[in-house]
């Protein structure tokens, strides 16, 4: 789907990535991890076509980025960034109505209406549709415009590509879930996803394969097997940590500290 080779990103005399290789196949999730200013963020920009100021060669579906068609690359591509605009005057149905913007000219058709009320089902946000975006919760507000997002892909059979930087910011415990789960269904139908996450141990839950980074370096890539080691999570982190089988699932939970004497 993506690779990514020998990917850079320099500001001024400041390396925030420096050779990194990444690879995103068909129907997996791929999740970027690591402490504050590892570049993961940055990474994520660049992978989506956001960085112009880079170093090494994207191919997405084997085509660079200035090779496609802009509108069919908005088809197949989008991404759900951390940062919104908090001073939108339109309701929550009229926002998430943008990511169709790709599809028509002036109105939109009957097949856009009804993606965009499933997209709102399925976030569990259809109950705000004609509320103003801007009386809205951090949490609704993240559910609205990954709706958004979702419903920009709602096309043809073609495998769709979904980059997602801290999509689980303002949401309750049951809501990350919610939207991890959607993100699975998606990947489950040949697309795929690269999210950015914290949380190591719903990382542990979702991803395919896990790329952690730290200073703009790659660290670990693999699966979790690979990655969620005490050594190379306690490096990465610089702080000590224990894995331990999560008793719920069976996978690897990371605990953070030291065992008590």
């Amino acid at each position: 789907m993506l690779t990514g080779n020998k990917l850079g990103l320099q500001k001024k005399n400041f390396k925030i990535l420096d050779g990194i290789d990444v690879q995103v196949n068909k129907g997996e999730i791929l999740i970027i991890i690591g402490p504050n200013g590892a570049g993961k963020s940055s990474l994520l920009s660049l992978m989506a076509n956001e960085q112009n100021s880079a170093s090494g060669e994207i191919y997405f579906k084997n085509k660079k980025y200035p090779e496609w068609n802009i509108l069919e690359l908005a088809h197949q591509k989008a991404k759900f960034s951390q940062e919104n605009n908090s001073g939108i005057g339109l309701t929550v149905a009229e926002i998430v109505l943008m990511g169709r913007y790709p599809y028509f000219e002036t109105q939109p058709g009957k097949t856009d209406i009804e993606f965009v009320n499933v997209a709102m089902q399925q976030t569990e946000i259809f109950h705000l549709k004609d509320r103003a975006y801007n009386s809205l919760s951090g949490g609704e507000k993240q559910r609205v415009h990954l709706a958004r997002v979702l419903v920009q892909l709602e096309n043809s059979n073609k495998e769709k590509l979904i980059f997602l930087d801290e999509p689980l910011n303002n949401l309750d415990v049951r809501h990350q879930h919610h939207i991890l789960k959607l993100i699975r269904a998606f990947a489950g139908k040949g697309n795929s996803a690269v999210l950015v996450l914290h949380d190591l141990n719903l990382t542990a839950e979702f991803a395919d394969r896990i790329l952690l980074l730290k200073k703009g370096k790659t660290v670990a890539f693999g699966d979790i097997n690979a990655v969620f080691k005490p050594e190379i999570i306690s490096e990465a982190f610089d702080y000590p940590c224990q894995i331990f089988k999560n008793p719920v699932n069976a996978l690897p939970m990371v605990v953070f500290g030291q065992p008590e004497n």
